[in-house]
């Protein structure tokens, strides 16, 4: 029954983008986000990849510049994940972890900001590094933190998009429910909660962190 509620609501999804006729139709197809995370400038529907570099913290869907959603405390996780991430990559030289300032055309005209992004060496052409301001590359994980003025549609449209791409396992994490909802595809996932711990899989085999570790990072004292 999950799965399949899953799949009707990013048929909707589509649905949605093919048909946009006035701004209801596109907050509907961004995932009915607030209107003022769209930025007119330039006009909707001709924004570009270069657009991008001058806007940083906005992504690029469907042609228009949409401000990713912030919060502090949400910057405190992605940031403490990235130092776990990079605490088991970087001993096995495994490949790159990014924070969310990294800018990743995952589809051809599509720049998304994971807030935690990991990319194997075999995934990047050469085995290097990208130079690009917004190079072209999928993320083997991509993980999202929950904000406040993310939206389930939005988070629904943004799993297809991952998966779509070819993103391999994508982490969902909610601080405001102390979860993590793990997907392998954009129609299989299980739910961890703070007595679970997230597991690398395939991805990242042998990593794995617990969530009373993660959220505990909050609570930290001097």
């Amino acid at each position: 029954m999950r799965a399949e509620s899953m799949t009707i609501a990013i048929d909707d999804e589509v649905e949605a983008r093919t048909a946009i006729c006035n701004l209801a139709d596109l907050l509907h197809g961004l995932g009915n986000i607030a209107p003022r995370r769209v930025r007119m400038c330039p006009p909707l529907g001709t924004a570009t990849v270069t657009d991008i570099v001058r806007n940083k913290s906005c992504e690029l869907i469907d042609g228009v510049l949409v401000e990713k959603a912030m919060g502090q405390r949400e910057s405190q996780l992605s940031s403490f994940l990235v130092y776990l991430l990079n605490g088991f990559v970087l001993p096995q030289n495994l490949g790159i972890v990014y924070g969310p300032d990294a800018t990743l055309e995952i589809l051809t005209g599509l720049v998304r900001l994971p807030d935690v992004a990991f990319i194997s060496w075999s995934t990047l052409p050469g085995r290097t590094a990208p130079k690009e301001p917004v190079p072209n590359i999928v993320p083997d994980l991509a993980v999202e933190v929950i904000r406040e003025g993310d939206t389930p549609s939005e988070m629904a449209r943004k799993r297809a998009d991952y998966f779509t791409a070819g993103v391999r396992l994508v982490w969902m994490i909610d601080r405001f429910k102390l979860t993590a909802s793990v997907y392998t595809a954009v129609d299989q996932f299980h739910t961890l909660t703070i007595d679970d711990a997230l597991d690398g899989e395939d991805v990242l085999p042998g990593f794995s962190l617990k969530l009373t570790a993660l959220f505990g990072e909050l609570d930290r004292q001097g």
